[in-house]
């Protein structure tokens, strides 16, 4: 077996708002194990500015792993704990290799018999015209389930938005998820918080910048709507560390991204201590292309979650990967009429 390694510029079909700046390309590398004329292939999706493996010398690991890969999975996954971006790479490249199919990873009724995974419609910041214009396709488009990234334009204006869906649609019908990506000030938050609770959302995520934990266990206690934290678990490798967080802080709610938190294993060691005290969690992908978020998908379907995941990103591109992944009525499908294209796909494991 030989392994390479390729990079990839996606390309935003519209220039996508966070709190954080307007994305208007991704930057993804895949990993690419090959033995014979078999090719495993995995996404190592690093996300500029958030994740904590974007370090100057990226590739250079990547190239590292690629030179060592007879070490095996075990010791390569143990090597790279501050590279979870890569870890999750490698995973699905071993996944992908050993499978008969290299994108069925998870073979499950989601990739045999088109079972769906409920997931949340994505809006993405700008102005109030725009943000009202996605909310207005969304609900066209049958979503069940809306998240909306608040903290970039004011606040008044954003209170005016949920009003206006709160006075159409009851959370029976139309359950709601704001995500701050730390954007309130620690001095504000609850106050917010309490303005927020007003249009009885499902939860707010990481309304202040992590890494504040006595600040942030205070909002998770006295907060009047659940904190689900994201951002708070970026960088936190050992499982100790892990279980002082969630013992801490106490949120309502953690959102995994395998990418951003050392990939299935990671992700797990955090469910395992979600669930042993009593805390919420669902999956979200961190904007990687339909390889990665097929993986993803595919891994949080045999999970059993039922709560709406956040895996609604795949046709944010112009330069996607073509794949039997759907979205059709605020659900995502596994398509099996529909087959990966693979003219792209072949000229990375070339």
């Amino acid at each position: 077996m030989k392994a390479t390694y390729k990079k990839y510029i996606l390309n935003f079909k519209v220039p996508s708002g966070t709190s954080r700046g307007v994305l208007t390309q991704k930057e993804t590398w895949f990993l690419l194990f090959h033995d014979g004329d078999h090719c495993g292939i995995g996404e190592c999706g690093v996300l500029r500015g958030l994740s904590v493996d974007d370090v100057p010398d990226y590739e250079e690991k990547l190239k590292w792993v690629c030179e060592n890969i007879h070490l095996g999975q075990e010791q390569l996954l143990n090597k790279l704990i501050q590279f979870p971006s890569i870890q999750f790479g490698l995973e699905q490249a071993f996944l992908s290799l050993k499978s008969q199919n290299p994108f069925e990873l998870f073979p499950s009724d989601f990739t045999q018999k088109e079972a769906a995974i409920f997931i949340n419609g994505l809006i993405w910041m700008g102005d109030e015209a725009f943000m009202l214009s996605q909310l207005e396709q969304k609900l066209k488009d049958g979503f069940q389930c809306i998240k909306m990234k608040i903290g970039a334009i004011d606040f008044p204006t954003e209170l005016s938005i949920l009003k206006a869906i709160r006075n159409d649609f009851t959370p029976d019908e139309i359950e709601l998820r704001v995500d701050a990506n730390g954007a309130f000030s620690p001095t504000d938050a609850l106050e917010k918080l309490q303005q927020l609770s007003k249009y009885q959302l499902h939860s707010i995520e990481q309304p202040i910048k992590p890494n504040q934990w006595e600040r942030m266990a205070d909002l998770c206690q006295n907060t009047p709507l659940p904190i689900a934290l994201d951002e708070e678990l970026i960088g936190i490798f050992s499982v100790t560390e892990k279980e002082q967080l969630l013992q801490t802080l106490q949120p309502q709610y953690i959102i995994l991204k395998p990418s951003l938190v050392g990939g299935f294993n990671g992700c797990g060691e955090w469910i395992q201590l979600a669930e042993k005290y009593d805390i919420g969690w669902w999956i979200t992908s961190a904007l990687e292309s339909n390889i990665g978020l097929n993986a993803i998908a595919q891994w949080t379907y045999i999970l059993g979650n039922t709560m709406p995941q956040g895996l609604g990103t795949g046709s944010l591109y112009t330069n996607n990967f073509e794949s039997p992944l759907e979205v059709s009525k605020g659900k995502l499908y596994y398509r099996n009429d529909k087959q990966w294209k693979y003219n792209l796909i072949e000229n990375l494991c070339i």
